[in-house]
């Protein structure tokens, strides 16, 4: 790959191996020591280096048998997790040997990397770790034992899934046959399965030496897991802090292998990415964020200190954009996200609104919080914003459309002018953003997901509704379609429908077909109406981060918008009776 062709190259002796070392970046600065795993060589990282090289003095190298480091000769006993630490320290005294180095594992370099950060020789040596996709062997073995020694139902359950995700590591202890599969036609197939199985880009996979690299690779399993997962250490504490990223969709390891790892490892940060195995293919924006944020704290002392707020695991560092966040349910998500420790963008037509938010936002725990002044309905202002967010902040993780405003009325009270301005914004505010700012995301090709404010107005007919009701039935269908075409690009769409919740929507709702006195005794009358129901806007914010989680298509909140919606299916004509009653304003 070219990302690593500009980097600087030396060999490392160690063992009877040679190994193929490459320096990216500033040596005077922290250096991170990625490892890679199988069947991997050290250009699976090319993507997170290079935006590692700015901030670090990344160092990349080819394990044993891999890429362009030699093999031992013999293959069998040549891969002991002892020969790998070896490696690792004769790599890390050749290119930092004054100060401890970060260390950074995926797959089998993470297997092999808990190892390095948790035996004595390498105290000292290991500033902070943070493993992806790839468990200790010794809590591994510990996690089966007790699986083996209580075994519940829901225990029992979790070992024979984890059983099922192995199928491959049963596979490569056989003698002789992944040799050959390997150096045949699973070796020629290789990019290409993982393009279409696990969305990674395959046309520049190195393929050269992927043939011998898995074909040697295989002793990886031989020599050590067997072994470890029969006698497992007790001593495998961890002296280093650890950042745990945890891909969501990883189909060879389950998410049950790292219950009680604060037992192993005190110091812990736990992320969570919905992705597959090969995130350093498929989500480096997000692991470079994540890694440089982990590593800035353990130098400046604060390893351990990231937000402790619900899902903070999902959202810690991503960058979240709401509109509509001067109040209300905005407000409320933006804070949620907030808590998280996201970095959040408050966008509402009010700045002063806006930049409130941005500093209670920034108070309770956000990363980071910007506001801007944007009218959603503006179309050349939505676009001058979506082109100064990307280029201050950087692509958006997550999009909240929530701006909207109400209107009330009979359709032949509805003027045309009412009809536009409702469909504005809440509508086409809608439309914008997830035209440009959906755009963004399926460019950078790293997933992301978007929340657009629906309402449960939009399934539940009102004749006091007709045009607000119209404008939300048309984002709930938008959404819809939406996911359709963006689900295949890791892009998730949820429309939230609340019903009655206690905001100043009322406040400022227009009531069409009365004069100003009238249109205020609406006003207050639905506000005092809202206010009873009492249903606070933070009960939404927290299905917003739980639907973004679990990424669920449409969310009614509050019991009668979730009523609303069942009767929608099931018996939508007595919805529609329900409809010809007068409402009470």
């Amino acid at each position: 790959m070219t990302v690593l062709n500009g980097g600087r190259e030396r060999w490392v002796r160690t063992g009877g191996v040679e190994l193929c070392v490459v320096e990216l970046g500033d040596p005077r600065q922290p250096t991170v020591v990625l490892v890679h795993g199988y069947p991997d060589s050290k250009e699976v990282w090319s993507e997170v280096a290079a935006r590692l090289a700015g901030r670090f003095h990344v160092v990349l190298y080819d394990v044993r048998g891999h890429g362009r480091s030699t093999a031992p000769s013999p293959l069998r006993g040549g891969f002991t997790l002892e020969k790998l630490t070896d490696d690792f320290l004769a790599v890390a005294d050749a290119v930092s040997p004054d100060r401890p180095v970060h260390l950074v594992g995926h797959d089998w370099g993470s297997v092999q990397s808990w190892e390095f950060v948790t035996v004595k020789r390498t105290e000292g040596r290991i500033a902070s770790f943070t493993s992806m996709s790839g468990p200790s062997l010794d809590h591994f073995g510990h996690w089966i034992n007790q699986c083996l020694r209580r075994p519940t139902p829901r225990r029992v359950g979790q070992l024979l899934g984890q059983g099922a995700k192995s199928w491959y590591v049963y596979l490569l202890h056989t003698p002789v046959l992944p040799e050959l599969a390997w150096r045949g036609p699973l070796g020629k197939r290789w990019p290409g399965i993982l393009e279409r199985v696990e969305k990674v880009p395959g046309g520049d996979y190195p393929t050269a030496s992927l043939p011998s690299d898995a074909a040697h690779g295989a002793w990886l399993y031989r020599d050590n897991v067997r072994p470890r997962l029969r006698r497992p250490r007790e001593d495998a504490y961890a002296h280093a802090p650890v950042q745990l990223i945890t891909p969501l969709g990883d189909a060879f390891l389950s998410e049950r292998l790292y219950d009680g790892l604060e037992l192993w490892a005190p110091r812990l940060t736990r992320r969570t990415l919905p992705a597959k195995h090969w995130v350093p293919r498929t989500r480096p924006d997000r692991l470079a964020d994540w890694i440089t944020e982990f590593v800035t704290a353990t130098e400046d002392g604060r390893s351990g200190t990231a937000a402790s707020g619900k899902y903070a695991d999902r959202f810690g560092g991503q960058l979240v954009l709401v509109t509509g966040a001067g109040n209300g349910i905005g407000r409320a998500t933006a804070l949620a996200f907030a808590e998280a420790g996201a970095r959040v963008v408050a966008v509402d037509r009010d700045a002063e609104a806006a930049d409130r938010t941005a500093e209670l936002s920034r108070l309770i725990g956000a990363r980071a919080a910007w506001a801007q002044a944007v009218d959603v309905s503006d179309g050349q202002a939505m676009e001058k914003l979506a082109a100064r967010v990307a280029a201050e902040y950087g692509v958006v993780d997550v999009l909240v459309n929530n701006a909207g405003i109400g209107l009330s009325g009979s359709f032949f009270d509805t003027t045309p002018e009412d009809w536009k301005q409702v469909l504005d914004v809440n509508l086409w505010g809608v439309i914008h953003g997830c035209r440009l700012f959906g755009r963004q995301m399926a460019e950078r090709g790293q997933g992301g997901h978007i929340v657009n404010t629906a309402s449960a107005a939009a399934f539940q007919p009102s004749r006091a509704l007709p045009a607000y009701g119209a404008s939300k039935a048309a984002v709930l269908m938008l959404s819809e379609c939406l996911r359709a075409e963006l689900a295949g690009q890791g892009i998730g769409v949820t429309a939230i429908c609340p019903g009655l919740v206690n905001t100043n929507i009322t406040a400022t709702a227009h009531f069409a077909g009365v004069d100003a006195e009238e249109e205020k005794r609406r006003r207050q009358r639905a506000t005092r109406l809202y206010g009873a129901r009492n249903y606070p806007p933070e009960k939404v914010a927290d299905a917003v981060l739980e639907a973004v989680v679990h990424n669920r298509a449409v969310v009614p909140v509050t019991p009668e918008a979730r009523g609303a919606h069942l009767m929608s299916r099931i018996a939508p004509g007595a919805l529609r009776r329900l409809a010809r009653v007068k409402p009470p304003l």
